[in-house]
């Protein structure tokens, strides 16, 4: 029978759901007024069967291709392309909780970041797939406009207002550079080379959305369209000081202001899913940026507070509070979330290939299961020279970076080789942590560890002895969905406040300093190398 009417009359207890569509999973949990978990569901997407059985959703999106694309560079989210997933994930959820859908308060969900897909405003009919934020497509059109006469102009202009004003709002522009990983180049993209957006947005007719956004409108069968600040501002197309879709950059671009969602807060009731997918109507009251989700699951209310995310990709981010820093190189600027009049900010810096290059190690069978990694780090006192250098996604600062070992010899195994992936995953650490002491004018506080890579105590130990700071690592990793989950609980009134939310909080494990940062310069110098090499590949 259908997931939400497996029997009668609604229990009493009131829970929330925290849902997390990150890259390469989709996980939900569902919590009590404690915070603990009382049920779980998690799927991949290669794992997902096709459902023909009553689970199976009416509005399931059949004219989205499931066919990668097949030259390189062109990522495309297959999992999120329908609703049925998100189904089918919640359901499982609560019927491993043992749990029926009406004691649900509220829903929340968290998605990646700045993967996008355009479609009809009057049929829903996508134009294409969902463009991830690992996508190469645009790589052409970014070097083209990095190389622009306009660009250069672009820069002097701004630099010359910042100058003039002060004003921190013309800073970012004066350096602009744009990258692959950004939803504005692909957008632009998408208006030059697929014919039908084009004409639709003309029309007024073209929609764009970011994965919450799609997701708010297929559980809502359309009657919700809207995002939040979260999401928005990591486009790259919002503009974060003014809070507003980015007219000027827009118009450089040649993109349509017509196709963007009304931006609302992420604590906010967005409305209900349709009674017809759950069984019951279900109420969505919080979507949010899996990193900013994340930084509020870790608690991280107040500036200085730091967040360090190591999951597919590895993530820092900064409180700033109620002041926004300009991007400087390597870091940006975010809205972490907006509740009401509150308005916080953050400052981010994250790099690629932390999990993926795990994991690459496990499918060709240099360990059989991710818990070995940390004894065959230590089963030897250094990796004999060997620098792994992480290249598999794509580069903010090169595209072109290669992924390497370098250092072999004929003594190397497989545990030093495993040593120098999860070392090249500290000495990354160290790297942005260094530029965000440099940048960010704020005192740091506390650092808080989250993510699948924050199980590996060997990975957390280097990082804390090369930073030297103490960095605590929660009971539950997955604070992304925890932080949807308590965003949702807070606008339903599940939760009160965010002093309540501390509380709550569960500290599993504390690394503190235990090496002087001298013993390993050696070690990082020699890796140091080993990326200049792999550079420009």
């Amino acid at each position: 029978m259908p997931c939400g009417q497996q029997e009668s009359g609604a229990a009493p207890a009131r829970y929330v759901v925290g849902v997390d569509v990150g890259s390469t999973v989709l996980k939900c949990h569902v919590y009590d007024r404690a915070a603990a978990v009382r049920g779980s569901s998690c799927r991949k997407p290669l794992s997902w069967p096709i459902c023909r059985d009553l689970y199976s959703l009416k509005i399931l999106i059949s004219s989205v291709s499931h066919r990668s694309y097949s030259y390189i560079g062109k990522v495309v989210v297959l999992f999120v392309s329908s609703n049925k997933c998100f189904f089918r994930v919640v359901c499982f959820c609560f019927l491993a909780a043992g749990l029926h859908m009406r004691q649900i308060a509220g829903l929340g969900i968290s998605t990646q970041r700045a993967t996008f897909i355009t479609w009809h405003k009057r049929t829903g009919k996508p134009f294409h797939n969902f463009i991830s934020w690992q996508d190469l497509r645009s790589i052409e059109l970014v070097n083209s406009w990095n190389k622009s006469l306009l660009l250069k102009v672009v820069h002097v202009i701004f630099t010359v207002l910042h100058f003039l004003t002060g004003n921190d709002r013309y800073l970012a522009p004066s350096f602009l550079t744009f990258s692959t990983q950004q939803t504005s180049m692909k957008l632009s993209w998408v208006f030059k080379n697929i014919r039908e957006a084009e004409e639709a947005a003309k029309k007024n007719n073209c929609c764009f959305g970011t994965v919450d956004t799609w997701l708010l409108y297929r559980l809502t069968k359309g009657s919700v369209y809207a995002t939040d600040y979260s999401n928005a501002s990591a486009t790259g197309v919002f503009e974060p000081f003014m809070k507003c879709w980015n007219p000027t950059l827009c118009n450089l671009l040649s993109i349509p202001m017509s196709i963007y969602p009304p931006v609302k807060d992420t604590s906010f009731n967005f409305g209900s899913a349709d009674s017809e997918i759950f069984g019951v109507p279900v109420p969505i009251m919080a979507v949010v940026a899996d990193q900013q989700s994340a930084m509020f699951g870790e608690c991280c209310f107040h500036p200085g507070d730091v967040k360090l995310t190591m999951g597919t990709g590895c993530f820092w981010n900064v409180n700033t509070g109620e002041h926004l820093f300009a991007s400087r190189r390597g870091l940006y600027p975010l809205i972490g979330w907006k509740i009401g009049e509150e308005v916080v900010y953050l400052t981010e810096g994250c790099m690629s290939d932390i999990g993926t290059a795990i994991k690459w190690a496990q499918d060709i069978n240099l360990f059989t299961n991710v818990d070995e990694t940390e004894k065959m780090a230590r089963s030897i006192v250094d990796s004999q020279g060997v620098c792994f250098v992480p290249g598999f996604q794509v580069s903010v600062n090169d595209p072109y970076l290669c992924a390497s070992f370098m250092g072999l010899k004929p003594s190397t195994t497989r545990n030093h080789l495993v040593r120098a992936i999860l070392e090249s995953v500290a000495f990354r650490n160290k790297q942005l942590y260094d530029i965000i002491v440099k940048k960010v004018r704020i005192p740091l506080q506390t650092i808080r560890a989250d993510g699948g890579v924050s199980n590996n105590s060997f990975v957390m130990q280097m990082t804390s002895d090369l930073i030297n700071k103490k960095i605590e690592k929660p009971a539950n990793a997955d604070m992304s969905s925890l932080g949807a989950a308590f965003l949702a609980g807070l606008a339903s009134g599940f939760w009160t406040d965010k002093e309540q939310l501390k509380k709550l909080r569960r500290i599993e494990a504390v690394f503190e300093p235990q090496k002087d940062l001298e013993e390993y310069k050696p070690a990082m110098d020699i890796w140091l190398q080993a990326m200049k090499r792999s550079l420009h590949w």
